[in-house]
């Protein structure tokens, strides 16, 4: 499977679409415009680190989202553009492992599933005659992850160790708070892997 990540083919699709979404920068500065020229002149270090098991992922920048209804804030960590690219193509390598296991009525962080798909679901149910549909957002449910457990799922059907074990890493890589990083014990940061 780590082939199938380090694949040009793989590698090039997650190029693509980490600069099709561009994104804000994370904790070392570096644009997603910058990202290619990046990739060029330090693929073989990157590469040799990522089949070695070295590579270190940097921390993810806190960003405060104010939520749309005004309550509160949603909290983002925001990766690098490299380490956006290497989860974009751990992502493209594991999303036809685990979406076929999903509910064909699931929308949220789903590859080619968009709100407006959920919208139209539940627009055709209303008129085969149900009357209620359900929306359903766990509160801090990204913030509360934990790590050993979503591991565990994860090697139910991921033999690579070194997916794996790069997976923890970037679960593992801390955030960056007010230049202090911070450890995360817990959760996934919205705006990183999992949500790929």
């Amino acid at each position: 499977m780590i082939q199938e990540l380090l694949s040009r083919e793989n590698l090039l699709s997650a190029l693509k679409r980490v600069e099709a979404n561009r994104g804000s920068h994370g904790v070392d500065g570096m644009s997603v415009k910058s990202l290619r020229e990046h990739i060029l002149q330090n693929w073989h270090q990157l590469r040799q680190a990522i089949e070695e098991g070295s590579y270190e992922p940097s921390p993810v920048r806190r960003v405060e989202i104010p939520k749309p209804d005004g309550k509160g804030v949603r909290l983002l960590g925001i990766p690098t553009a490299t380490d956006r690219f290497i989860q974009q193509a751990i992502a493209q390598v594991l999303n036809p492992v685990f979406d076929q296991q999903f509910s064909e009525h699931s929308y949220g962080f789903r590859p080619n599933r968009w709100g407006h798909d959920a919208v139209r679901e539940a627009k055709q149910y209303m008129k085969e005659g149900y009357r209620w549909v359900i929306d359903l957002d766990l509160e801090k449910f990204f913030d509360r992850v934990n790590h050993d457990r979503l591991m565990a799922k994860l090697t139910e059907k991921v033999e690579d160790k070194m997916i794996l074990k790069l997976i923890r890493k970037y679960l593992q890589s801390g955030v960056m708070i007010n230049g202090i990083v911070m450890d995360t014990k817990e959760g996934a940061p919205q705006g990183g892997l999992c949500k790929a």
